[in-house]
């Protein structure tokens, strides 16, 4: 085999190697979205949920207790109420706070948590700060709201849960 025939065959298994690599990249796309899904890892796509018509459970009451935590930060991060009193499917807005005791500039991403792990499937937020990076300029403060739903499914055995976030730092790219 030649030399140029030897270089057409490489370049064919390359071209076949890039379109199948290509492809596979929009493959994940959905992929990712049915593992958050499932997971209830990350909830982003399903604030187009609440839309819907959710039916209030005025039957009985759930407890959201709130908490909030830095990890490697000199921020103050805190809910402006430890706790709410809700009826499942009620669409509620919370407020917490946050502080850059600092004299830089920070950039930081909330990751969210809940107890009961179960919980992740019947929570629907339509608006947190969580979505985002969040910028801090050098001692500001900044109120950010978190607007929610837990979904009447939510088993009955379940009335005080727990949801946290976490900041961490985030590099300045």
């Amino acid at each position: 085999m030649s030399t140029v025939q030897a270089n057409s065959v490489i370049l064919k298994k390359l071209l076949i190697f890039t379109l199948v690599m290509f492809g596979f990249g929009f493959a994940l796309v959905p992929f990712y979205e049915k593992i958050c899904e499932v997971t209830g890892l990350n909830n982003l796509l399903q604030a187009d949920t609440l839309t819907e018509n959710t039916q209030v459970d005025t039957t009985r009451w759930v407890t959201v207790e709130l908490d909030a935590n830095t990890r490697g930060l000199p921020w103050k991060f805190r809910p402006l109420q430890s706790n709410v009193r809700i009826h499942p499917g009620e669409l509620v807005q919370v407020m917490y706070e946050v502080t850059n005791t600092s004299n830089r500039e920070i950039n930081g991403q909330a990751i969210p948590s809940y107890s009961p792990q179960l919980l992740a499937k019947h929570l629907k937020k339509l608006e947190c700060f969580c979505f985002s990076k969040q910028v801090l300029k050098p001692n500001e403060t900044r109120q950010m709201p978190v607007q929610f739903m837990i979904e009447p499914t939510l088993p009955a055995d379940f009335n005080t849960v727990t949801i946290s976030y976490t900041f961490f730092e985030l590099g300045s790219d």
